[in-house]
């Protein structure tokens, strides 16, 4: 297994950090967007365990966060934010596809499913599948956070912190536990994994006025069955995540997205929901569970190329 870490340049000029995994044979490449308040590298073990397999895996992190943010965390850009990030993709995977031309899955957690998502309605023909983890549906609340996230960001400055937006994004997602010691413990049942997330630098920060005003601005895009209709029908999609989600309704937001992609003429979507796990399914009790699943999957989809 070789691994590399580099920064490759967008047409914009923006440097983005990318961590790739290689296999000695490779049978196949899965391309990891992370979440958002965090960065690529907490996703090595999943990527590990997948080159193990064979996959030739890449990430990166998106602007703003880990590497790519140089320090500055939160902020995608002061215009058009969700539409770099969604770009970013694209133009890191074809540098990447001119040493690696693999079948292509792309896996998206949470923000990354967002992105992913909006990718998929862009630019399916680029890709074999694609995987959706932690996603969410949009509601009417998405639209006033909206329009409270571009007003902050009028009067107090796009770059500026905004914990007003970050406590009405996640403050309500704790009291569906009774068992909390952390403000995180959405995030997992396993207390290891919460509290590394707690003690990483790169993780839990509060995002700028602009980025919830592009954030917001994404999600209700993404949900529209207008843009959904332009992904091409015949794209695989597994959609995964924990029935104790919050940021998926409990599994109920996940049937929801996945029934509008059906209702929209795509004809191979799958969901599988993994009983009493959170949010980050892939630091959960039992994550080996999801490995199979994912594997079973990603087998399956190779079977019928």
């Amino acid at each position: 297994m070789e691994q590399q870490q580099r920064f490759l340049t967008m047409r914009d000029g923006q440097q983005i950090f990318v961590r790739t995994f290689e296999p000695e044979h490779v049978i196949g490449h899965v391309h990891i967007l992370h979440g958002m308040g965090e960065h690529s590298g907490r996703y090595e073990e999943f990527a590990k365990m997948l080159c193990a397999e064979g996959y030739y895996v890449s990430m990166h992190d998106h602007r703003g966060h880990g590497h790519t943010a140089q320090g500055t965390y939160g902020h995608f850009a002061d215009e058009r934010g969700f539409h770099h990030v969604v770009v970013d993709v694209l133009e890191v995977l074809l540098i990447l596809r001119k040493t690696v031309t693999a079948p292509l899955t792309l896996f998206g957690h949470s923000m990354g499913s967002f992105i992913a998502r909006r990718f998929i309605q862009l630019y399916s023909d680029q890709i074999t599948a694609c995987i959706i983890c932690g996603t969410g549906v949009t509601s009417a609340t998405h639209l006033a956070g909206n329009q409270l996230a571009n007003t902050l960001a009028k009067a107090q400055g796009k770059q500026i912190a905004s914990p007003l937006m970050n406590s009405l994004s996640f403050g309500s997602f704790n009291k569906a536990f009774s068992d909390t010691t952390t403000e995180f413990d959405w995030l997992s049942r396993d207390i290891d994994e919460v509290q590394k997330y707690i003690e990483d630098e790169m993780c839990g920060f509060i995002p700028s006025h602009q980025f919830y005003a592009d954030l917001t601005e994404g999600l209700l895009l993404i949900h529209r069955k207008d843009e959904m209709a332009r992904t091409r029908t015949d794209l695989p999609v597994l959609f995964i995540s924990g029935s104790h989600d919050p940021v998926g309704n409990f599994g109920k937001g996940v049937f929801k997205v996945a029934k509008r992609m059906v209702e929209v003429g795509m004809e191979n979507v799958t969901v599988h929901l993994f009983e009493e796990m959170r949010h980050e399914i892939l630091n959960e009790k039992n994550k080996q569970h999801v490995h199979d699943v994912v594997l079973r999957w990603l087998k399956n989809v190779e079977n019928k190329l």
